[in-house]
């Protein structure tokens, strides 16, 4: 029960983050944010593993596997995500990343040997369908914000995030069996930071156009993009990381997906109008299917 709570807490993170994450990455652009985001969380996370002296808990091979699940779930997978949320906004670019639940069970079984029987199967199935019904069906007719416009290709915005999704997936799987070894979560999130912005540096180093930032950055905006960091970062990664200690890879990326749903009250805030009546319809779904998975 604990690593599924500490998933849930990773989860809210990541919709806590997403509102600072919005303004920010559409100003700066999907790479220049990411980014910036890298090098607060990693400076915020060195600084914790360092003073804590959790850093010694790792090793080369450690290191190495730690970097290449960063280079695929970060320098990939969040730029991915971000590129999505430019184009389609928080909330459809949040249904579309949810789908990394459904990719981490497939994955966990396939690689992991991990199944779900019973009622938690079923608990997992109607958390992950409230997920979607709460976004799909989270929107009044009558909602113009400029979030819920599309920028550029639909489609474009669909893959970008799937592509995020399974990138997270299989990011997280790979070192299931690490992070069960008893590795400091921080000392891992430091090094998956630092492998993912060493790449984006590469990345800005080469003169690629996409890399820079779009448009001048101002106070606002780096404020924005380190409190994303410190909270949908540098505490949610690290949440999820010290889950998979413990548990299972698939029931991590279920509770994890719980994202969409915690966003949409956070979004009533922005929007000043309660979510539509397919939000909450999912969002009890979800909540159905967490307590199944808690009570087996």
């Amino acid at each position: 029960m604990q690593a599924e709570l500490l998933a849930a807490l990773a989860a809210l993170s990541w919709a806590v983050g997403s509102l600072f994450s919005a303004a920010a990455s559409s100003r700066m652009g999907a790479f220049a944010f990411t980014r910036w985001r890298l090098f607060f969380a990693l400076t915020l996370l060195w600084a914790l593993a360092l003073s804590t002296g959790q850093w010694r808990s790792l090793d080369g091979s450690s290191v190495a596997l730690l970097a290449l699940s960063g280079l695929i779930g970060i320098f990939i997978g969040d730029t991915a995500l971000f590129a999505c949320m430019n184009r389609l906004g928080p909330r459809r670019s949040g249904v579309l990343f949810a789908t990394h639940a459904l990719f981490s069970t497939l994955l966990a079984w396939l690689f992991l040997g991990e199944t779900l029987w019973g009622w938690t199967l079923v608990g997992g199935s109607l958390l992950v369908s409230g997920v979607m019904v709460a976004i799909v069906w989270g929107r009044r007719e009558s909602e113009t914000h400029a979030w819920e416009n599309t920028q550029g290709s639909l489609w474009t915005g669909v893959v970008l995030g799937l592509v995020a999704a399974l990138c997270q997936s299989v990011a997280t799987l790979m070192i299931k069996p690490l992070m069960a070894t008893g590795v400091d979560a921080v000392s891992a999130s430091a090094v998956r930071t630092s492998a993912s912005f060493l790449a984006h540096l590469a990345l800005l180093w080469a003169g690629a156009q996409v890399a820079k930032v779009q448009n001048p950055l101002d106070a606002k905006t780096l404020f924005n993009t380190w409190a994303s960091a410190a909270v949908a970062m540098a505490l949610g990664m690290t949440l999820i990381l010290q889950a998979l200690h413990s548990g299972q890879a698939n029931l991590v990326g279920i509770f994890s997906s719980l994202t969409p749903v915690l966003l949409l009250p956070l979004l009533w805030v922005v929007y000043r109008r309660r979510p539509a009546w397919g939000a909450w319809g999912g969002a009890s779904l979800a909540v159905v299917g967490a307590a199944l998975i808690l009570q087996a």
